[in-house]
C-alpha cells in the first residue's frame, strides 16, 4: 500500500497477525528483503516492511532534508500514527539499523523490543564524521555520474559484502535484480542524508535505552562485532549473539538461523 506522509508517497507492506513488528531493509534493499520471513514471523507479528525513503516504491525527492536520519525516524513515526498502531518491536538491519537506533532513542516510547542485525550508532569523533561524509559524497557521485548498474557493480564487490560470493547464483541474481530496481537519485541522496557521516553519533545515547535489545553480527564480520561488543557493553538490557558462517548480511548468509533467532526474542 501507498501511505502519503508529510507529502511524500512511501510503500508499506502489511500482513500477519500480532504484536507489531516494523523492519527495515538496508541501504540498496527494499521491503522485498524480508520476503523469505514473512510465512515465520507473521504467525507471531504485525509486519510492518516500508520501502526506506529513497528505495523500493517509495519516493525519491531531490530534497537532501528529508533524507536526514531524524526525519526519516518521524516519517516512520507518523505511517505508525497513520495505522493507529502506538507501540513496536522494531528491527533493522545495517542502514535500517541505524534508522532503527535512531528511532529507538529519539522516540523510546513506542520501542517494546529492539532487534539490530550490523548495525552502528555511527562515528564517535567529528574527524571521522567529516571523513565518512567525504567518502559517502564521493560515492553519491559516482551514482550520478555513472548510473546504478556501475554502482551496484562497485558495491557487490566491497570486501563487507566478500562472504556473500559463496551463495548460489540464484541468489545472488535476485540480490542484484533488486539492487538495480533502485533509482539514482534515491540513493545518492541517501548516502549524503543518512549516511554514517552525516547522522549524529548515538554513543552517548546508548545508556539512556530502555527496551529490550538483541544485537546481531557473523563471525565473518570483525567490525561489527567489534562495535556490537561495545554497544552490549553500554545499553543496559542488551544481548549479543554471534552467528556462526556468516558476514555482514546474516539474513541471507544464515537465513533459517537468522529468522528462528528473531522468532524467539519477540517471542519470550
Amino acid at each position: 500500500m501507498l501511505v502519503k506522509i508529510n507529502g511524500l508517497n512511501y510503500y508499506v507492506e502489511l500482513c500477519g497477525e500480532g504484536f507489531p513488528l516494523l523492519i527495515l531493509h538496508g541501504f540498496t534493499g527494499d521491503s522485498t528483503t524480508w520476503t523469505p520471513f514473512v510465512p515465520i514471523w507473521g504467525k507471531h507479528s504485525k509486519l510492518i516492511i516500508p520501502d526506506i525513503i529513497g528505495h523500493g516504491q517509495t519516493e525519491s525527492p531531490n530534497d537532501l532534508n528529508r533524507y536526514e536520519i531524524e526525519s526519516a525516524a518521524k516519517d516512520l513515526i507518523m505511517i505508525l500514527d497513520h495505522l493507529e498502531i502506538d507501540q513496536i518491536d522494531l528491527l533493522g538491519y545495517s542502514m535500517g539499523g541505524r534508522l532503527a537506533l535512531t528511532l529507538a532513542i529519539v522516540y523510546p516510547d513506542r520501542v517494546r523490543k529492539l532487534i539490530l542485525e550490523s548495525a552502528s550508532p555511527g562515528l564517535n569523533s567529528s574527524e571521522e564524521r567529516m571523513l565518512r561524509r567525504m567518502k559517502d559524497e564521493e560515492l553519491a557521485n559516482f551514482i550520478n555520474d555513472r548510473g546504478i548498474v556501475s554502482f551496484v557493480d562497485y558495491w557487490e564487490a566491497i570486501p563487507l559484502f566478500s562472504t556473500m560470493c559463496s551463495l548460489p547464483a540464484s541468489v545472488k541474481k535476485s540480490i542484484r535484480e533488486q539492487r538495480l530496481s533502485n533509482n539514482a537519485i534515491g540513493l545518492a541522496n541517501s548516502l549524503l542524508g543518512m549516511g554514517t557521516g552525516s547522522q549524529p553519533s548515538w554513543w552517548r545515547k546508548l545508556d539512556s535505552i530502555r527496551c529490550e535489545v538483541l544485537l546481531l553480527t557473523g563471525d565473518k564480520d570483525g567490525k561489527f562485532c567489534t562495535i556490537a561488543e561495545r554497544m552490549a557493553e553500554n545499553i543496559e538490557s542488551a544481548s549479543w549473539i554471534v552467528i556462526n558462517d556468516s558476514g555482514h548480511a546474516i539474513h541471507v548468509e544464515q537465513t533459517e538461523k537468522f529468522g528462528t533467532i528473531v522468532s524467539d526474542f519477540l517471542s519470550k
